[in-house]
């Protein structure tokens, strides 16, 4: 179905609205957001019902709603629910926007990393340079960044260069675990705790006292005491005692949010509510860089 530039405009503008309002929208409200006379917007209006993209509404309420072939007729999918993947222009968040799909256009340039964004939203105040922002998705915990380099205003779309994409992978926390469970007792120097570390190429352990896990030490700890001048403190000085446990088949970004909330640089693994191994925040950030 091929359609002119000003009923995609006014389609466009409806689902926009649409969206953010949550009923039926007034042909002036869709005049003022395309910059059009109320009285072009209606005569649109008729050939748009007639092609079964807009269905009008009587009433004091009233006015037009997009049906699902004018989500077709955009190559937009239309969903009952949808998870907002946020936009932001500038380190400003666009309100009201979410993204519907994101292209990468030049995965084969040696050199070129653009993409386009298509955008269910109002997407003028974009200028070429502005910095862009969209996600995280909600799978894949996706973020994308870059460049602004163009503006697609028939297709809602932004063509941007890409700076930066992060993703956190969806694994089992479980597939992190430090393998052959190291220990470190609560009475060890902070020499002894380092010399283990280096020995299984680990960056932190459980403390065990007399058999029973008591704490979670890292280098990070280590480092800190050994910055402040603290060499005479033992492992029990400086541990985490607040043991913060992670069953083993949390997603991995699930896993990051606990390390973030407690602030904490290790946590203890459980496989059917048994201890089976530890993580630290180092480890996972080693296996992200060679993700």
């Amino acid at each position: 179905m091929e359609l002119t530039p000003i009923q995609k405009d006014i389609i466009i503008a409806l689902i926009n609205l649409q969206r953010q309002e949550n009923h039926a929208i007034k042909g002036e409200d869709i005049a003022e957001v395309i910059q059009r006379n109320p009285g072009t917007v209606r005569n649109q209006m008729q050939s748009l019902k007639v092609l079964g993209l807009v269905e009008g509404v009587p009433g004091p309420k009233g006015g037009y709603k997009a049906t699902g072939k004018a989500y077709e007729a955009l190559n937009i999918p239309s969903m009952e629910k949808e998870a907002i993947v946020k936009v932001y222009r500038n380190g400003k968040l666009v309100e009201g926007s979410t993204a519907a799909e994101i292209s990468f256009t030049t995965v084969r340039h040696p050199e070129l990393c653009n993409g386009m964004i298509k955008v269910l939203g109002d997407i003028r105040d974009f200028k070429e340079g502005d910095q862009l922002q969209v996600g995280p998705t909600p799978v894949n915990q996706l973020i994308v960044r870059g460049v602004v380099v163009g503006r697609d205003d028939t297709n809602n779309s932004l063509l941007f260069s890409i700076t930066e994409m992060v993703s956190i992978p969806k694994i089992p926390v479980k597939n992190y675990v430090t393998k052959d469970s190291v220990m470190v007792n609560v009475n060890a120097t902070l020499q002894e705790a380092a010399r283990i570390f280096v020995k299984n190429n680990v960056h932190g352990s459980p403390v065990e006292d007399k058999g029973s896990i008591v704490g979670v030490v890292t280098f990070t700890d280590i480092g800190d005491a050994i910055a402040s001048g603290k060499m005479s403190l033992k492992v029990r000085d400086i541990m985490t005692k607040e043991l913060i446990t992670v069953d083993g088949d949390t997603p991995l970004n699930e896993a990051v949010k606990i390390f973030n909330k407690h602030n904490i640089g290790g946590l203890i693994v459980t496989i059917n509510g048994v201890p089976e191994g530890f993580v630290s925040k180092t480890d996972v950030l080693h296996e992200l860089a060679v993700y």
